[in-house]
């Protein structure tokens, strides 16, 4: 595939995802939360860069199993789904560690264990089995939107910015790119931490583009879509379900913790740096090659 076959790819499929993201922009902004219509308009916003994928495949002739549907080598998929749990772990650890948030939230751990109905139970007994149920068959749930997304990003504009730009431009552009996207919703409706706008569009996009070399250089490095996916779907539910909830408020916890905070957006660069360092592991841009070859 040639460069300018790839620039007409990517442009084609920017200006779909954004025309059709606008629709549930829209639903959302209106009603005012990310929850309205019992979470369906934010699967239908997750699952907007899947169907801008597809569309530009096929009006670009291309075969859909271009975007990556390998699974490719498992070590890929089994450090895709640790990665997120590592680095949430060191961000919550420092929290807790300088007293930025508090461990452990015990109305919220005493809720999830009158939650299973098993009657009484000791609070590291729910919380342990409440991270039990998270880690496997929560990953998986979280995998059915967050694929949507990854169809779009890893599967189609990661793959073709890679075959014009270096590794580092790839992942810098798929990351601001990826931001964007979400700031009409942090901006005009509920999608934030309750901080200033300007604070939490800085962790957050500074959080995006930092794992975004994460999630690019698995992707390249793999073949495989599903790396992003399972990253996307691993990171979505150990910060925002596990860590966020059991961390308590001691006070301005909501400028540190989560994805509108600087603890993640800390840890988040340093993770970057060093898949940064790992470059060399790459494919060239003549050895990326469809999904399916």
């Amino acid at each position: 595939m040639s460069a300018a076959d790839s620039r007409k790819q990517v442009g084609t499929y920017l200006l779909l995802v954004f025309a059709i993201s606008s629709i549930f922009y829209f639903l959302i902004i209106k009603s005012g939360h990310l929850g309205s219509a019992s979470g369906s308009y934010v699967f239908g916003i997750m699952w907007s860069p899947a169907l801008a994928a597809i569309l530009t495949k096929k009006i670009h002739g291309q075969n859909l199993s271009t975007l990556g549907w390998r699974w490719g080598h498992p070590r890929y998929q089994l450090w895709s789904y640790l990665i997120p749990l590592v680095y949430a772990a060191i961000a919550y650890l420092g929290v807790w560690t300088f007293h930025r948030g508090g461990f452990y939230n015990r109305d919220f751990i005493a809720h999830v264990g009158q939650s299973f109905g098993l009657g009484p139970l000791p609070n590291w007994f729910a919380m342990a089995l409440y991270f039990a149920f998270c880690s496997t068959t929560g990953v998986i749930r979280s995998c059915a939107s967050a694929l949507g997304e990854e169809i779009g990003w890893r599967g189609l504009l990661v793959p073709q910015l890679a075959r014009r730009f270096s590794y580092t431009t790839t992942a810098l552009l798929s990351g601001c790119i990826w931001a964007l996207w979400h700031f009409p919703l942090l901006i005009f409706a509920d999608y934030n931490a309750g901080t200033p706008t300007w604070y939490a569009l800085s962790c957050f996009a500074v959080m995006v583009v930092s794992i975004s070399f994460v999630f690019a250089w698995m992707r390249l490095k793999s073949g495989s879509l599903w790396t992003g996916a399972i990253l996307h779907a691993s990171h979505n539910l150990f910060i925002q379900q596990f860590f966020d909830p059991i961390t308590t408020d001691t006070g301005r916890t909501k400028y540190v913790i989560g994805e509108f905070g600087y603890a993640l957006a800390i840890v988040s660069v340093l993770f970057a740096i060093y898949f940064w360092t790992r470059r060399h592991e790459l494919p060239s841009q003549t050895e990326i090659e469809p999904a399916n070859s």
